[in-house]
């Protein structure tokens, strides 16, 4: 049963009593989003989309134009410019305060349900979001919204800064629409067309997904019903500008999508949302997905069952669904071992290894803008690049992958054991003996005489580190 504590959280620490009741010590941490744990600065979404802004302007009006001619100044006031900025920053700054929560937290479980709702409405790498913006939209759109409806999470998502940037919406225009007939388009031979792909992921990633049959058409007319949300544009702040529904880019007419007629105008992204979100293929999506995260890649029936129950009774209530996805977690325990993700794997290597990690507040707070960043604030992002799993740089839209095979390789094993081993440059002293161990080992695995044995063939305690932390069960949870 001490698996469970790694299954739905990032196991127990060192300096942590075990739960006497593991089921009710899960689910009494996602009622409520309490503040932080993070003791040193947060900056908002609006501060750090200035510091973008600053970037794209700076570069794309000013450094382009004076330096066309000479590269190499080019290239050198650009670096300048990265610094000022703090491109080189921030992501690693967003990392240490969501490590933290894991880590240091008393609310790891709500924190591991944070990451996977982070990947599930994923900002895939793209023009230098990861760099500014995508922790931030993490931090201030998904977490937020955990104790919220699966609803409201879905309208605030696609409505949110990064998705719509992320995603193109801002140059879909109807083709019936006010703008379609401006004469600019006429003059610069640029026809107000739509831009598919934010109505194609809201269909296909984030609520029924292609079980519900949805054809073309559909994303093309939810497309049409998504024209006029966007970024509002000026000459200063270009596309970093708050979010709008700019009614002259929304095409004219009615729109049907999946069989139902929706109005024209903004009430009808919240109208198809609603729909879209209690579709019965939505309920499935979303129960397979948390099953697939939590438990093992081939989730049943009867797993999903009791999520998709909770979903339909309490109309999307997220705390509901997720307690119900922790019971189910439970059940199983048992039954199924998820192979953990790379990112997963690191938490728990720097939990359970009472690791000094992440940086701390004091080390991020020092940092100032127009210094190129030292090695160790920008530790955390160049670790989780290093393991094969940044949480902002996903590669595709569907965000990172949570099937077992695309983590299973040797590649990536090798990179589990070279970091297990560096891991150790991040213990504490007091942490180097073979009592330490002891504890952990005990806390956290069920047959701990039988891995202290296998640690023990080793005298050196960088290499028990190494051979715990790729340990096939401390692999899996």
């Amino acid at each position: 049963m001490k698996n469970f504590f790694r299954k739905v959280a990032f196991g127990i620490g060192p300096n942590e009593d075990i739960p006497l009741d593991p089921l009710n010590w899960a689910l009494n941490q996602v009622d409520e989003i309490p503040d932080f744990s993070w003791k040193g600065k947060i900056y908002s979404e609006k501060e750090l989309r200035k510091h973008y802004r600053d970037w794209v302007y700076g570069d794309r009006k000013v450094l382009r134009k004076k330096y066309k001619d000479n590269k190499t100044l080019y290239k050198t006031h650009k670096d300048i410019l990265r610094h000022k900025t703090g491109q080189k920053f921030w992501e690693s700054l967003e990392i240490s305060i969501r490590h933290n929560e894991g880590i240091n937290s008393n609310h790891p479980v709500l924190a591991k349900l944070w990451m996977f709702w982070g990947n599930f409405f994923a900002i895939s790498e793209k023009d230098f979001l990861a760099n500014y913006s995508t922790g931030a939209y993490q931090r201030e759109i998904i977490r937020p919204n955990l104790n919220q409806s699966f609803e409201k999470m879905v309208y605030d998502v696609t409505t949110s800064w990064a998705m719509i940037h992320h995603l193109d919406n801002s140059e879909s225009a109807g083709p019936k629409s006010v703008t379609a007939g401006e004469e600019w388009r006429r003059r610069k031979k640029e026809p107000a067309t739509i831009n598919e792909n934010h109505g194609r992921e809201l269909l296909e990633l984030h609520t029924v997904s292609p079980k519900a049959g949805y054809t073309q058409e559909d994303v093309i007319q939810l497309a049409y019903i998504m024209t006029g949300w966007q970024h509002r544009w000026s000459k200063q702040n270009l596309e970093t500008g708050n979010v709008w529904f700019n009614s002259e880019y929304h095409q004219r007419g009615k729109k049907t999508v999946l069989g139902k007629e929706y109005k024209r105008g903004k009430k009808a992204l919240a109208a198809v949302i609603k729909d879209l979100v209690n579709h019965p293929n939505c309920r499935d999506f979303v129960a397979e997905r948390l099953c697939r995260y939590l438990i093992t890649d081939e989730p049943t029936k009867d797993m999903k069952q009791p999520i998709i129950d909770a979903f339909k009774k309490s109309d999307g209530h997220l705390p509901e669904i997720h307690k119900a996805a922790i019971k189910v977690a439970f059940d199983n325990n048992e039954k199924f071992k998820k192979f953990q993700t790379p990112e997963n794997w690191f938490i728990q290597v720097a939990k359970l290894g009472d690791l000094e990690w992440p940086p701390s507040p004091e080390t991020m707070d020092s940092f100032e803008l127009g210094v190129k960043p030292t090695k160790k604030q920008r530790s955390p992002e160049r670790l989780l690049r290093n393991i094969g799993q940044h949480p902002y740089r996903a590669k595709q839209p569907n965000g990172w992958s949570d099937h077992s095979d695309d983590w299973i390789s040797p590649e990536l094993l090798i990179r589990r054991l070279v970091y297990a081993k560096l891991s150790h440059s991040f213990s504490k002293m007091q942490n180097n003996n073979e009592m330490y161990y002891q504890n952990i080992v005990e806390k956290n695995f069920d047959n701990p005489d039988k891995i202290m044995k296998y640690l023990n063939q080793k005298s050196r305690i960088v290499e028990k580190q190494t051979l715990l932390f790729n340990h096939p069960e401390f692999l899996r949870s």
